[in-house]
């Protein structure tokens, strides 16, 4: 017997459009109800679709590019409302309407607090949904095409997560507050962790992404299906050009796609009451939740994540397995970095068979903002109900390599209450471990402790560097002058421990070669 009160993930549904034109009726919150709509269909309820979709007493629409990025806004509008103009086209009159904060976290963070509430009684039947539409934003845009996006449903959501900015002061000083500076600078940390030159960490990171590459080539809702070799995408090409060093273009998430997910949670006894077949059902055996150091400067070690191998840690312990047990995984995969220091934290070796993505990862699959990992917790719900009884983990990232969640999956039933371990309990941990000081106001001489070059189209633009000050040992964050040179002899000459002078420049620590 099953406890009637174990939380289950019972519906599904993915849209990716990569030729549809661009329209009114379809925005972003419609595109959400679309994926909803499938996943209601996916439950094989014996009420129907329509029916099932009355019963949704909770909504979370996972927040929107344009309403997180002035690089990606809309001109088109926007709901005052997302959960709410999902709801209405389903028409569902949920107790919860739920607008989250930002991070690719979320979409697990998302199912590890609903399967509390549904084990509490507190929620019978919740929708996860998302969607991104900037590829159609980019040809409207592009062709002067009139579309309006623009709705108002009345009332306003309630904000679910971590508003914070993932960046300090002092980052956002040196212009450093985007992901495609920050997680090449821990690409660089990495490869000085390993102790490789530049070549043979590029081919390296070539050999990772084309094991996602291979995926998406198989996936039908991939957006980039070539299926790119190792060497194509450690090679700078016309098609894949230097974005920021150490990462050419295809080994950065691809935001720039239209696409949707949904899934749907309930419990086992609403379930059986809705007449959802068992075949449809997938268990959440073990998850967790933690945020490593906010402030990627602060951090004491670039190449580690306590979070995740910690995350993983609890929610295996949770389910009563081991990394072994697991049979696929999908790692969360915005950029090499990401997937490194995961694989190491979880003890996934280099050289391990086993899948790493279900989907072919953000760069190749697509990268739909925060609600990726919607589409990633789907795809594996696919994955094991067509192997029952096998076990999938989904790991989800925010931020840079900063909040983490992870999930476990399998249509095996779990044994006795639904029960995880307090969250704060972990997160208390975390918070417990020492952090870096920086220094914000350096002179003298310091050491290159890691380092990144942002591109223009065709040239380098801007150099960036965390070093060591030789007098204290302190972080200090720093960039390089505008001096083409300069520039030219970061992607020529190794950096790691390389000598510099430091100094304020204009407002700005400024570094130059010893």
């Amino acid at each position: 017997m099953i406890d009637p009160r174990t939380p289950i993930l019972v519906g599904a549904g993915q849209i990716t459009d990569t030729a549809g034109a661009p329209s009114s009726e379809r925005s972003r919150v419609a595109f959400c109800a679309e994926a909803a709509a499938l996943a209601l269909d996916d439950t094989g309820a014996a009420i129907g679709g329509h029916g099932l979709g009355h019963m949704i007493d909770a909504i979370v629409v996972l927040e929107f590019f344009s309403d997180i990025s002035p690089r990606f806004a809309s001109p088109f509008g926007r709901s005052s409302n997302p959960p709410k103009s999902v709801a209405d086209r389903l028409h569902a009159h949920p107790r919860q309407l739920l607008y989250s904060h930002s991070g690719g976290n979320m979409p697990q963070y998302l199912v590890n607090r609903f399967a509390e509430e549904i084990a509490s009684g507190e929620t019978e039947l919740a929708l996860i949904c998302g969607a991104e539409l900037l590829r159609s934003t980019q040809i409207a845009r592009r062709t002067g095409q009139k579309i309006d996006w623009n709705e108002d449903p009345g009332g306003e959501p309630e904000r679910i997560g971590d508003k914070r900015f993932g960046f300090s002061e002092e980052e956002a000083r040196h212009e450093l507050r985007a992901a495609i500076h920050f997680y090449p600078l821990l690409e660089n940390a990495i490869r000085g962790g390993l102790n490789r030159d530049v070549p043979s960490h590029m081919k390296a990171m070539g050999r990772l992404f084309e094991r996602l590459a291979a995926v998406a080539k198989r996936n039908p809702l991939a957006t980039r299906r070539d299926g790119y070799s190792a060497e194509a995408l450690s090679t700078i090409s016309e098609d894949n050009r230097w974005i920021c060093f150490p990462y050419p273009r295809l080994m950065n998430a691809n935001a720039i796609i239209d696409q949707a997910a949904a899934v749907l949670m309930t419990s086992v006894g609403k379930a059986k009451e809705w007449g959802i077949p068992q075949d449809r059902w997938v268990f959440l055996h073990g998850c967790a939740d933690g945020t490593d150091t906010w402030v990627v400067s602060e951090r004491e070690k670039l190449d580690t994540s306590p979070a995740i191998r910690g995350c993983a840690r609890i929610a295996l312990d949770m389910a009563g397995k081991k990394v072994a047990d697991v049979d696929v995984f999908d790692l969360y995969s915005c950029f090499p970095s990401a997937v490194e220091v995961a694989m190491t934290e979880i003890g996934i070796a280099e050289d391990d068979p086993r899948p790493i993505s279900v989907t072919g990862g953000l760069p190749f699959f697509g990268g739909p903002g925060n609600n990726y990992v919607t589409h990633s917790i789907a795809e594996m719900m696919t994955v094991v109900r067509k192997k029952p009884g096998s076990f999938g983990m989904v790991t989800a990232n925010g931020n840079y390599l900063t909040k983490h969640s992870a999930g476990l999956y399998s249509t095996a039933p779990t044994k006795g209450p639904w029960r995880r371990e307090d969250p704060k309990k972990f997160q208390a941990e975390l918070d417990a471990r020492p952090k870096q000081r920086v220094e914000t106001r350096p002179s003298g001489t310091g050491t290159i402790e890691t380092y990144c070059v942002t591109y223009g189209k065709d040239a380098p633009e801007r150099g960036y560097i965390l070093g060591r000050l030789d007098a204290s040992g302190d972080r200090f964050i720093a960039m390089a002058p505008q001096e083409p040179a300069i520039l030219a002899d970061m992607l020529t000459k190794e950096q790691l421990g390389r000598k510099v002078s430091v100094s304020d420049e204009g407002g700005r620590n400024v570094f130059r070669p010893v």
